[in-house]
């Protein structure tokens, strides 16, 4: 009367491969959500679009960044985020930059000694071959016109 049916380790088996693939996924899955790219692109289509000179900083929760001239991507433990630029073309600005000196708030006419050195600087730096790059903090978005020169600058 209490005896097993005779296919019962197969239902068994079947419960444990179950199980076990349950498991496997559970702990596969990330333990943090992606980043927020589309709020970035928020931020910087923001600044980008503003009729004066205008600066705004984005919190990010992300550990990499690879910006360029019209889309940014962030990744962290969670995956991989990528969002377009509304205005475009930013200047993507590294640390090593000339142009870094101005994103954090210093006029251009201080930085470099003219426009046309300016309008250089920013040309190259959109046409820099991008590579992601470690972060931890904000991103600042500045928007400058200086003599004919009209560009919004991002960096972290």
């Amino acid at each position: 009367m209490f005896d097993a049916p005779a296919d019962s380790w197969y239902l068994w088996i079947g419960v444990a491969t179950t199980s076990a693939l349950a498991l496997g996924v559970a702990v596969a899955l990330p333990s943090t959500v992606p980043p927020d790219a589309a709020g970035v692109a928020n931020t910087v289509d923001a600044v980008a679009s503003s009729p004066h000179e205008a600066t705004g900083e984005h919190s990010l929760d992300a550990t990499g960044i690879k910006l360029g001239p019209h889309r940014v991507a962030l990744r962290n433990d969670g995956g991989t985020a990528h969002a377009a630029f509304a205005y475009g073309p930013v200047t993507p600005v590294r640390e090593d930059s000339p142009l870094a000196p101005v994103l954090t708030g210093t006029p251009p006419a201080t930085a470099f000694a003219n426009a046309s050195q300016f309008r250089t600087a920013t040309a190259t730096a959109r046409n820099r071959t991008r590579q992601w790059e470690r972060i931890d903090g904000k991103l600042i978005v500045r928007r400058i016109s200086w003599e004919g020169v009209d560009v919004t600058l991002v960096g972290t």
